[in-house]
């Protein structure tokens, strides 16, 4: 068990934190759902989707945006939304470090059916 982490997350992991808490909610979920490669939205249009109001909305963008996952453009009065797929991949390589070290370190339990059992080695 690792016990460590309790207190903590280490300082390589708060990235990806941050961006997994981001995506935990699924109105943030269906945000994102919404686009279309590279196409840019404003809040007005977004919140037209939704049964919700435009402040919640609004929040959800907000905490999409910090964690890197959207981009904000101004253009004029409008506030123009674009994915940014770069720090969601980069939290997705680190989930996937993490499980090939554990493979790696993990001693198998059963044999595989294409790994011969001891007793069928000559």
């Amino acid at each position: 068990m690792r016990t460590e982490y309790l207190k903590k997350l280490p300082p390589d992991w708060q990235p990806a934190a941050i961006i997994f808490a981001a995506l935990g909610d699924e109105i943030r979920q269906k945000l994102l759902l919404v686009f279309e490669p590279g196409e840019e939205l404003s809040i007005k249009e977004m919140a037209a989707l939704f049964p919700l109001g435009r402040s919640t909305i609004t929040h959800h963008l907000r905490v999409l945006e910090k964690a890197g996952i959207l981009t904000l453009r101004r253009k004029g009065r409008h506030a123009l939304y674009q994915l940014c797929y770069a720090p969601v991949l980069d939290a997705l390589e680190r989930l996937r470090q993490l499980i090939v070290e554990d493979l790696a370190n993990t001693p198998a339990t059963q044999p595989s059916a294409s790994t011969p059992s001891p007793e069928s080695t000559p």
